[in-house]
This record gives C-alpha cells, structure tokens and sequence, in this order.
C-alpha cells in the first residue's frame, strides 16, 4: 500500500468516526476565537473554555481590551497558564487589531503571525476556522500521530505540515485536522497508548513502534 493509499482509508476511518467536528475553542467570532487559540498553548481546550466567558463578561472587543491593564488581563486568564506572556500579548495585538486593522482581525497569514503572541499554528487556526481559508494547523498531538501513522518524518511540526498538505486533499484540511485532533484524544493518546488496540495504529501505525509492544 501506497503512503497516500494509507491517507485515504485514514481519512475514510476519520470521516465515518467523526462526520461532524465543532470546534472545540468556544467563540463568537475571528476576535474571540483568535485570544481563545493563544489561551490554548500549554493549556487544555476545557480549561480554555472555563477561563474566556470571565473575560468576555469585561470585555470581547479589542479596543477595549487595549485599555485594560495587564495586571487584570493576568488575574483573569491566570488558570491558563503563561499569563504574564499571554496577558501583555492580548493588550498588545487588541491594540493592533484596533489602530492598525480597523477594529477587525486581519485575514492574511503575514499579519496574522506578525500580531504578538501569534504563531503559525495560531494564525493557521483562525484563518481555517474563522475565515475558512484552507490550513492545516499543527500542534504536539498532530505532530505525534502523524509520526505514528507513518505519514510524517516527526523531524518538526513544519515537516509534518508540508506532509500532511501534501498527503490529503486542500479541500479536507480545515476539516481533517480537527478530526485528528478529536482522535487523538479518544483513541491515541500520548501516554498509555496500546497501538494494537487503536483503530488506525493497528493498522497503519509506524512498524518500529508496534515492535516495542
């Protein structure tokens, strides 16, 4: 079987697991999704999504979140983890959003990453799910599940993503990688994983891994 042979049943597998995939960072719209996605690093979506309805109540919109001192911003977010980083990034790219792009996040892929705190996998979030561009944002869990499938090296996440873009079709990305990331959470986590039981590991996993068990 050809590796992209093994992309289609995956994606095949994904689709009659998961048909529908919300996503999983409560939002109203490219603004709120945009703090929730920064939330998110080296936080879990759930706590994400207890800490953002305390800020929303203070405030959604960036030109007055620009006005907030950065100590409140910390206090709030402070479960998340990170919070001096994160609550000076949030000032900082809400004033950005309302002096340089008109109150509006910007749709492009060089503005959105030049915003503090913004990375390509932020910017590639919220041009997927906020703007529906085609993206393929990775994270760790991608990362590693694509290295277990065999379909990436794992060399580094921009690897992985040039893989993965070039193994599914453009029009599937914005949907497949919330698919993956919903897998991997309720089939192939990282720790206490039995490949043999999983249902694409089984499979398609990597041969050198399936050998350690």
């Amino acid at each position: 079987m050809t590796k992209a042979e093994k992309a289609r049943d995956i994606q095949r597998i994904l689709d009659d697991l998961y048909p529908e995939v919300p996503v999983p960072l409560d939002h109203t719209d490219p603004y709120t999704l945009l703090v929730a996605v920064l939330l998110s690093a080296q936080c879990t979506d759930v706590r994400v999504n207890q800490v953002t309805p305390s800020l929303w109540a203070v405030t959604d919109r960036p030109e007055v979140m620009k006005t907030l001192p950065v100590e409140d911003i910390r206090e709030i977010i402070k479960p998340c983890g990170l919070s001096p980083a994160k609550s000076k990034a949030i000032k900082e790219l809400s004033r950005i959003i309302d002096e340089e792009h008109g109150g509006r996040v910007p749709q492009t892929f060089a503005a959105l990453e030049a915003l503090p705190g913004v990375g390509h996998k932020t910017a590639s979030v919220v041009m997927s799910q906020a703007f529906g561009v085609p993206a393929f944002p990775v994270d760790t869990h991608i990362h590693r599940l694509a290295y277990r499938w065999a379909l990436s090296t794992g060399k580094n996440v921009a690897k992985t993503e040039a893989d993965l873009k070039r193994l599914f079709p453009r029009e599937r990305w914005n949907k497949l990688h919330l698919q993956i990331i919903f897998f991997g959470r309720e089939y192939c986590p990282a720790r206490g994983h039995r490949m043999r039981d999983c249902p694409i590991c089984s499979r398609y996993g990597r041969r050198s891994l399936l050998k350690r068990e």
